[in-house]
């Protein structure tokens, strides 16, 4: 083994940390795999070795539930990029009822509690768990409120596809739940410099407060989460999303004719990344095999399709001369952010435990 043969060749110490360490790495690995256990990840060999390294302590943390701290800041990111695209559809409606402007509050607040829940532990679960479900009930409100905006227009239902695409985005309001979704999970999660081995309680049923309110089942389901294993609630939910960032992606390419062929791929990568994270759902090969790797090509997708809407905003009338009036007006900024939210998703399911 490559452990021993640096210890036949040379003293224990004198080896360096880093020789050491990839002698053990080694070592783990073809024990693991003799054993039957997790292999290597496929993106080890591709990588430097730095690079692997750094890829590795990620993946031990997504798998052992530790990275509160990362989810909480990309939670408050992402109700951040999503209150924006909720802002300027409703400024397009001139906030005609007054619930139009509750996204409005809940995104910065939500941005708030998610710093601070990177930055303290208590935040992250009492502020942050608090936001986010709020977050995550404006988000199935507001989607109640655009089936009934399709409904009052001329034709209703009976006239679906007119009026899904030129109504009220039906499925907007609950991509803005999301970012609660994730505010929740972070909220459940371990923290980046928690000892790998410990796993704490769920939350404490005598500690007081509105926590003592939490069903057991829930409780049960937090265990889950804090030690990593809800690689199939996470996979759901990316299948999930992908759905409802697909159909906006539809209906808006739609209104401007797929003027431009890279317009179809969201709509050619959702049924990809539906059917992978189902898949995900039911096995655990393609939990680790299929997914992230159309979820990855859906984050490169939405980042690319960012790109081709800023520079649909620039070459608007004015372009950066009027930037509020292209920004309101012009392609959705951010909406293919969305679309990469759901990759980054499957991704993330992709490295996590699955429950036994």
């Amino acid at each position: 083994m490559a452990l021993n043969r640096l210890v036949r060749t040379r003293r224990i110490a004198d080896l360096s940390p880093r020789d050491l360490g990839d002698s053990l790495e080694s070592t783990m690995d073809r024990v693991g795999a003799a054993l039957g256990g997790r292999r290597r990840p496929w993106w080890r060999w591709a990588l430097p070795s730095w690079m692997a390294r750094e890829g590795l302590v990620v993946d031990e943390h997504i798998r052992e539930g530790r990275f509160q701290i990362s989810l909480a800041l990309i939670a408050g990111i992402s109700s951040l990029l999503s209150g924006w695209e909720v802002a300027t559809e409703h400024y397009r409606g001139s906030y005609s009822q007054r619930i139009m402007y509750s996204p409005l509050l809940l995104s910065p607040l939500l941005l708030v509690a998610g710093v601070a829940g990177a930055v303290s532990r208590r935040a992250a679960r009492t502020i942050l768990p608090f936001l986010s479900l709020l977050t995550v009930v404006d988000g199935f409100v507001g989607f109640w409120f655009h089936v009934r905006g399709v409904h009052r227009k001329p034709g209703g239902w009976r006239i679906p596809v007119a009026n899904v695409i030129m109504g009220p985005p039906v499925f907007a309001p609950l991509l803005f739940a999301l970012s609660g979704y994730l505010g929740l999970m972070a909220a459940m999660l371990r923290r980046e410099g928690d000892p790998p081995g410990s796993v704490p309680a769920a939350w404490p049923r005598g500690a007081g407060g509105w926590l003592g309110l939490v069903p057991h089942v829930l409780i049960a389901e937090e265990q889950q989460v804090r030690e990593g294993r809800f690689q199939k609630q996470l996979a759901a939910a990316a299948a999930a999303s992908a759905v409802f960032s697909g159909i906006e992606a539809l209906y808006s390419h739609y209104k401007n004719n797929f003027n431009y062929r890279v317009q179809w791929t969201p709509i050619i990568l959702t049924p990809a990344l539906v059917a992978a994270g189902i898949g995900g759902v039911f096995s655990r090969r393609v939990a680790r095999t299929w997914l992230p790797l159309v979820s990855a090509a859906a984050m490169l997708d939405g980042a690319i399709g960012s790109l081709y809407h800023l520079r649909g905003v620039l070459r608007r009338p004015g372009g950066l001369k009027l930037p509020l009036h292209n920004l309101m007006y012009g392609p959705p900024i951010f909406a293919p952010l969305l679309f990469a939210a759901s990759g980054f998703l499957g991704l993330l399911a992709s490295l996590l435990q699955r429950a036994e």
